[in-house]
């Protein structure tokens, strides 16, 4: 049905561009608005004819979940508008914002169902007499929440929406959630065992976990993530293609929503090389980013030296006396400024996230590692910690 909606209204807008995504993404959401407020409606008259509060509280479960659709309708309408003077980055992270309020109305809902269950197990009701309407009801609400799935995690994974992901997720919640009540309006008819209750517990558990859930992923976007590791050997194999490139590093990727990104990064370059002509490569390569990970690419150049052996010499020893630090500490913006005295060796020191010691700490030791292997040298460390995995 989507497919369709979007050959009609949408003209097979591509889902790549900015102009597209939204409009595959609105659709979506106004398609959910619709079929959700069916399913409260048809489930709310199920509610009334099987006499089950489950039922009732599942029907304004699917009020919340068109709710939670017109959060992420007006999610993208935000997400959309253009950078302004408050907003240079623009509004993508609107969009972020939107899939955590979906997540916390699944929460509440939850929270919700868990009490009207505890009721129903304090105070058990019979099975009324026009079961089977509500049971096929329930049966037709579980198919259209599969499907709501199908095409919220389709088109959210295709367009990279934070706000339908989570929407998929609620609609595999909600099926489970009837599929119980179903179970339970069976085992109710037929064994007349009342287990709405316990079953609508066991239900809210699952919706309470799958809300956390999307809660968490979408604040780890907010809070900043580090970008996926295809993405960064990419980026690295793209900008190392050139040969007036030596080595990158510090590449960071700022993230201000879907097709809001800018990537910084450091290119070592030939310190004699000619400043005009290496300038003018870095800004090819800025511009080749750019239009090939559609990202605002900016790239700062670091002169080393190539041809000095006694540098190099240095440098390796360096990197080598590091790794007793950690293995996969690394260094770069490597210099030498000799002294009457002693040698500085000023470079910058790349520690992961694994080790646990503070900054200073890590200079000291550094500094105190280099000291006591190469003779009259003093380091000058600074402590940088991975933008990437």
């Amino acid at each position: 049905m989507i497919s369709l909606l979007g050959k009609i209204f949408l003209k097979n807008k591509s889902k790549d561009t900015p102009e597209g995504r939204r409009a595959w993404g609105a659709l979506c959401s106004i398609a959910g608005i619709c079929l959700n407020i069916l399913l409260f409606a048809g489930k709310l008259l199920a509610g009334t004819f099987a006499g089950s509060i489950a039922i009732t509280a599942d029907a304004f479960n699917n009020l919340s979940d068109a709710g939670s659709s017109l959060i992420t309708l007006i999610g993208f309408r935000f997400a959309g508008k253009k950078p302004d003077p408050e907003h240079p980055f623009g509004h993508g992270r609107f969009e972020y914002i939107s899939g955590l309020l979906v997540s916390i109305i699944i929460v509440v809902v939850g929270i919700e169902l868990m009490t009207s269950s505890i009721g129903k197990i304090v105070n058990p009701e019979p099975i009324g007499e026009d079961w089977v309407l509500s049971a096929c009801i329930l049966g037709a609400s579980i198919l259209v929440k599969l499907y709501m799935f199908l095409y919220n995690s389709r088109v959210g994974k295709s367009i990279n929406s934070a706000g339908m992901k989570a929407t998929a997720m609620d609609c595999i919640s909600d099926s489970l959630a009837t599929l119980v009540v179903l179970i339970s309006l069976f085992v109710g008819v037929y064994f007349d065992i009342m287990i709405d209750g316990y079953c609508g517990v066991l239900v809210s558990l699952f919706i309470l976990f799958a809300g956390f859930k999307s809660a968490m992923e979408t604040l780890k976007t907010l809070l900043g993530t580090p970008p996926e590791k295809e993405f960064v050997e990419a980026v690295e194999a793209s900008v190392l293609a050139h040969p007036i490139v030596i080595g990158i590093h510090d590449l960071i990727v700022h993230d201000y929503g879907p097709g809001r990104q800018i990537l910084s990064l450091h290119a070592e370059v030939d310190g004699k090389g000619d400043i005009y002509e290496i300038h003018d490569e870095i800004d090819l390569i800025e511009q080749e980013l750019a239009e090939v990970y559609g990202c605002l690419a900016v790239i700062h150049m670091d002169p080393i030296e190539t041809d000095n052996e006694v540098t190099n010499s240095y440098r390796m020893s360096v990197a080598k006396i590091v790794k007793t630090i950690h293995k996969d500490v690394t260094i770069h913006d490597f210099r030498m400024v000799p002294g009457v005295t002693h040698t500085n060796l000023i470079f910058d020191a790349v520690v992961p996230f694994a080790v646990k010691t503070d900054d200073k700490k890590l200079k000291k030791d550094i500094a105190n590692l280099v000291k006591a292997n190469l003779k009259d040298c003093n380091a000058v460390v600074q402590i940088d910690r991975p933008f990437t995995n």
